[in-house]
């Protein structure tokens, strides 16, 4: 039961979704507020960037209203719009890199110190998260928050399964490493 207008039953997540596929602008608004959260952290997490993070994470449910029809409910819709958010923000990083990288031609190598104690909202291993190198970023997110397999994880980042597990271990060790240091 998540959320009730005056003088009406409350509505489950089902019937929202339900609703959102007819074209319901109010059960889409519904389901906005309930998720927005997450999907922005995980974009935040994935990208590093405020800014960047808030058009993902816009884009992301640009995107819900536009596919809503392909989620068929054999998996919960929290797992289905996560994977939306996840692949809107690594479609949305790779597109940064591919710009920045004719603009300046230098590659990103996650936020240093200073950048991360900047994004504001953010504690503890959050903070410590955005610092990693993109890469192990990505893996680590994905496999130890958002729980991707690492054949998964290959699979979305177009990487062989062994670099996904080396990544995570390298973003393990750093975050270890900083975190004792704090």
């Amino acid at each position: 039961m998540l959320h009730v207008k005056p003088d009406q039953t409350p509505l489950c997540e089902t019937t929202l979704i339900e609703r959102v596929k007819l074209g319901d602008q109010a059960a889409y608004t519904t389901i906005y507020e309930l998720h927005i959260k997450r999907v922005y952290g995980l974009c935040l997490r994935l990208l590093a960037d405020q800014a960047h993070a808030e058009d993902a994470a816009q884009e992301v449910f640009v995107q819900v209203w536009h596919k809503i029809a392909q989620f068929d409910g054999r998996s919960q819709f929290s797992t289905w719009l996560y994977s939306v958010a996840s692949n809107v923000a690594i479609s949305y990083l790779r597109k940064q890199k591919n710009w920045l990288q004719k603009v300046v031609s230098i590659e990103h190598s996650g936020m240093d110190e200073q950048s991360a104690n900047d994004c504001q909202g953010l504690d503890g291993l959050d903070k410590l998260i955005v610092r990693l190198p993109e890469r192990a970023r990505m893996v680590f997110v994905l496999f130890a928050i958002e729980g991707y397999r690492h054949e998964e994880i290959a699979e979305k980042l177009g990487m062989a399964v062994g670099s996904s597990k080396s990544q995570y271990h390298r973003a393990r060790q750093l975050l270890q490493e900083w975190y004792e240091n704090e």
